[in-house]
């Protein structure tokens, strides 16, 4: 039997079937036929966040960044660099709390850079403090293999 997995559109939501042995590949949509995977974080807004991270079968880390935060600037290139890296496994997205204050004041966002680790829409792991790229990796790695134990 193959395993599988849903994943959902970034661009417009439909969700897609996808066997193991092509989550390696570059997929595009069945509906949009945009690129399943963008090799970058999505920017989510106050409207899709809960459309985007409750979507599909992928678990979703989320930045919650502002533009005015030397860790968030300084952060971000790595958070680019993870995603990519972890894209078939994992869904990266962004939200600029400035311009999402209800989904961070929901979520108890006190400091920023945070990042919430989601799966099916649940918060499974957090994390406050800036990163480079192979601890987001590992620390990404760490609570997927908590949270499937």
């Amino acid at each position: 039997m193959t395993f599988s997995r849903k994943v959902s559109c970034p661009y417009c939501g439909a969700a897609d079937r996808v066997p193991a042995e092509r989550w390696s590949e570059e997929l595009e949509c069945s509906q949009c036929g945009r690129a399943l995977f963008a090799s970058r974080p999505l920017e989510l807004t106050e409207q899709d966040f809960d459309e985007q991270v409750g979507a599909g079968e992928l678990p979703v880390l989320v930045d919650f960044w502002a533009s005015w935060c030397g860790p968030c600037k300084a952060m971000a290139p790595a958070f680019e660099k993870a995603a990519q890296t972890l894209e078939s496994r994992v869904r990266f997205a962004k939200l600029n709390t400035d311009d999402a204050q209800s989904v961070a004041q929901k979520y108890g966002i006190r400091s920023i850079p945070t990042m919430i680790l989601f799966q099916g829409g649940q918060e499974v792991a957090r994390h406050s403090g800036a990163m480079m790229a192979g601890d987001i990796e590992q620390w990404v790695d760490d609570q997927l293999a908590e949270s499937a134990a």
